[in-house]
C-alpha cells in the first residue's frame, strides 16, 4: 500500500499526461499533487522521510521551471536528479558518516555479514547510478509518450526487479521470524 501511496503523484502524472496530451499540464498537477502527499505524510506521522522531501523538492524545482520556461526537459530530468543524489548519499554516506545507510534501513529482518551490506550498498549506488543514465537515454532518445510512460512503468519495473534480486541475496540471511531457530 505504501508502495502506491508513494506512486501517486506519478500515477497521476501520467494518467493527466495520457489524458491531455500535454506535458506542462501534466506537471502542473505533479506539482500540487507532491506537495498534498508530503502535507498528509507530515500531519498524519509529524515527520517526513527524506527520501519524499528530496523528490518533491525536486518536483517542484524542476516541474517550476518547466512551467516558467516552456520547456519540457527539466521535468524530464527529475528522475536522474533524484537517482543520482541517493547514489551519491549512499556513496559518500561510509566514507562522511562511517555509516552504510543500506544496513540501516534493512538490518531489523537480516543479519548478514559486513561485507554482504558494503557489496548491497555498492550495489545501490551503481543501480541508481544506471537508472540517472537509463532515464536521461530515454528522455533525449525516444518520444515524450514514450518516456512518460517509461517514467511509471520502466522505471518501477526496474526498481521491483532489482528489490527482487536483493531479497534473493539476503535470503539466507534472513532473521528467524518464529524464534524457534529454524526458518518459517
Amino acid at each position: 500500500m505504501k508502495f502506491l501511496f508513494d506512486l501517486f503523484p506519478v500515477i497521476l502524472f501520467v494518467a493527466t499526461y495520457v489524458w491531455t496530451d500535454n506535458i506542462y499540464i501534466a506537471t502542473a498537477v505533479i506539482i500540487p499533487a507532491s506537495v498534498a502527499q508530503l502535507a498528509y505524510v507530515w500531519f498524519r506521522h509529524r515527520r517526513i522521510d527524506r527520501m519524499l522531501l528530496v523528490s518533491t523538492v525536486l518536483v517542484l524545482i524542476l516541474g517550476g521551471l518547466t512551467l516558467f520556461l516552456k520547456d519540457e526537459r527539466f521535468i524530464k530530468w527529475k528522475p536522474t536528479a533524484l537517482y543520482w543524489i541517493f547514489a551519491a548519499v549512499l556513496a559518500l554516506a561510509p566514507v562522511v558518516a562511517k555509516r552504510n545507510l543500506v544496513r540501516l534501513m534493512m538490518e531489523k529482518g537480516f543479519t548478514a555479514p559486513t561485507r554482504i551490506w558494503n557489496y548491497l550498498n555498492v550495489a545501490w549506488v551503481l543501480f541508481f547510478v544506471f537508472m540517472g543514465i537509463l532515464n536521461l537515454y530515454i528522455a533525449n532518445n525516444f518520444s515524450l509518450h514514450f518516456w512518460v510512460q517509461f517514467k511509471l512503468w520502466g522505471l518501477t519495473g526496474f526498481m521491483l526487479l532489482f528489490i527482487g534480486a536483493q531479497v534473493l541475496v539476503l535470503y539466507r540471511y534472513m532473521e528467524d521470524m518464529d524464534g524457534s531457530g529454524s526458518r518459517k
